[in-house]
């Protein structure tokens, strides 16, 4: 077999396009698709489906799901290499989650521990069934690609084990029909936290000042927010479990994943130095990052055509896998086919 012709182990994941992406949703999912689409048989979508699960505004909506899409080629992912496209242009996405969702067990659901996280933080009432079935969503994306490989953070690997046991489960009672994924685990970066509180994950959604950086901020934001990142009374500059160095490690962490220089050199880059030289090092860092990003990201806006043309040959070529699996999925299960 020539080796263009071995097949690559397949990649999924994807983003909401809700709230603003931030430094942490760079290192902590972009950077890393981008290290590894050369390698791997990408397909990245924009996970519009996942996003109403809470009320959105439908313009905001459309207009977030282009932004996102432009985002992930602005920070380096190639439309040539990787297949990038919107999760709801996709019939199947939805089809096959629904016959997952009736294969699901309720005990597997309510157990999800951020369905009991986000749940707790609502009323009985005015929880949406869309945030219980998430996961079985999550599995169809994953599921009708045949994903070797996952690339999700701490948060999301009990959704991943869940998606690998429904397949199991579909398999065991209508014969193979899925591959079972595997957690792809980031290098380091995978789990920035929020610079006002370290102990929380940054969020695109907080509506704190000095919480997250974005990608999108104006670069002398960007700046201010790091210099006034929470620290400690301590001085030393050193990689720490300890939850009272929480600061001072999610800063280490952030520079580790832009630089990509051990933890060994950066601790002996910065002996003897302040938590100030440590702040502008990171904000340096961050700042050569976001400038050609931002750059790149507003060309993208302007060219229209180019984006839709994107997303257009991504659709078409997602959408023929998904659909022979669909109704591979759906013969098995007893479906009558269209003639």
């Amino acid at each position: 077999m020539a080796h263009d012709q071995i097949k690559k182990p397949r990649v999924l994941s994807g983003i909401q396009p809700s709230g603003n992406l931030t430094i942490g949703n760079y290192l902590g999912a972009l950077k890393q698709w981008v290290a590894v689409q050369q390698e791997y048989d990408c397909f990245y979508c924009v996970v519009d489906l996942h996003a109403i699960t809470m009320p959105q505004d439908p313009a905001e909506l459309r207009q977030k799901t282009r932004e996102s899409a432009a985002m992930y080629i602005a920070a380096g992912i190639d439309p040539d290499v990787s297949t990038i496209f919107v999760q709801s242009q996709i019939p199947a996405h939805s089809e096959l989650a629904w016959m997952l969702t009736c294969m699901a067990p309720l005990g597997w659901l309510q157990r999800m521990t951020q369905f009991k996280d986000k749940s707790a933080k609502q009323a009985q009432e005015s929880i949406g069934t869309g945030l219980l079935n998430y996961p079985s969503l999550m599995a169809a994306d994953i599921l009708l690609y045949h994903a070797e490989l996952v690339p999700v953070g701490d948060d999301q690997r009990q959704h991943l084990e869940f998606t690998r046991d429904l397949a199991q489960r579909f398999n065991h009672l209508y014969g193979e029909t899925f591959t079972l994924p595997s957690v792809m685990t980031p290098k380091a970066g995978a789990r920035v936290m929020g610079l006002d509180n370290p102990t929380a994950k940054m969020s695109k959604s907080e509506d704190s000042d000095n919480h997250a950086i974005f990608l999108l901020d104006e670069l002398p934001r960007a700046r201010k927010k790091i210099m006034r990142a929470v620290t400690d009374s301590r001085r030393e500059i050193r990689f720490s479990s300890d939850p009272e160095r929480a600061g001072i490690n999610n800063l280490l962490t952030i520079y580790q994943a832009i630089s990509g220089d051990s933890r060994e050199a950066i601790e002996a880059a910065f002996a003897g130095k302040g938590y100030g030289d440590l702040k502008r090092a990171v904000a340096d860092c961050v700042l050569g990052t976001l400038e050609p990003l931002q750059t790149r990201y507003h060309q993208l806006m302007n060219e229209a055509g180019y984006l839709d043309a994107v997303l257009r040959g991504g659709r078409e070529k997602a959408a023929a896998i998904a659909e022979d699996t669909l109704k591979l999925a759906q013969e098995r299960v007893g479906f009558l086919a269209a003639t």
